[in-house]
């Protein structure tokens, strides 16, 4: 007989629900969401389709889990800083959260049947900013400009046909030749005198809008 190899008598991990929701958030992060299947799941974590059932009961909640393991990644508003900090660290969070997982941007807020990830989360921001004074209203209104801001820049940024300083100048120098300064003087000057600049990354400016909505609610609350 061939002696059994340490591979061979290494008892074998057992499929889980957490297993098969980390598996297609890799398998999406890869390929994209469009490319994921029930077929290349059970492919990736050695199981045949059929049996991924056992973890999910179908795409949908499939969906559901993928998404809460994206909501478990970002911080949670810190209860011991000021509503400020909290909410910017909060949002810096997000998107680098999304910036890892470009195929949930426009579902974070879609699933019907959200996991406790995803309720912990959003409880969490509220009570934060109800805690430093915020009504419920004036919470509303809050929490809707700031996911919308985040999830916009997020998908803005996913769009850019462009990726790190090299490529965005190589594109700024294309656009320059058809767009000459004499017709187009604003654009030229801007790509001229701030995009072409050493360093220049579009992604530093996510937090300039973020402080002018922040600075923005913080007087909405005081006169509130």
């Amino acid at each position: 007989m061939t002696p059994r190899t340490a591979r061979d008598r290494a008892p074998r991990t057992p499929l889980s629900r957490q297993k098969v929701l980390h598996a297609a958030v890799a398998l999406a992060d890869g390929s994209g969401l469009e490319a994921l299947s029930m077929r290349k799941l059970g492919e990736a974590v050695g199981v045949e389709a059929m049996s991924l059932y056992t973890h999910v009961a179908n795409k949908e909640d499939l969906l559901d889990g993928m998404i809460d393991l994206v909501f478990s990644e970002i911080d949670l508003p810190s209860l011991e800083d000021d509503w400020k900090t909290a909410m910017r660290q909060r949002a810096v969070s997000a998107r680098r959260a999304l910036s890892r997982h470009r195929w949930a941007i426009g579902l974070m807020e879609s699933r019907a049947s959200p996991g406790p990830a995803t309720l912990r989360h959003h409880d969490t921001v509220l009570g934060c900013l109800r805690g430093a004074g915020f009504s419920v209203a004036l919470t509303a209104h809050a929490y809707s400009a700031l996911d919308s801001y985040v999830y916009g820049f997020a998908l803005q940024e996913r769009s850019l046909p462009f990726e790190g300083h090299n490529e965005t100048a190589e594109l700024a120098q294309a656009i320059l030749k058809r767009a000459p300064a004499d017709q187009y003087p604003h654009l030229a000057e801007l790509t001229t005198e701030h995009v072409l600049r050493p360093g220049y990354d579009y992604g530093d400016e996510f937090e300039f809008g973020l402080d002018l909505i922040l600075d923005g609610l913080e007087r909405v609350r005081g006169g509130a």
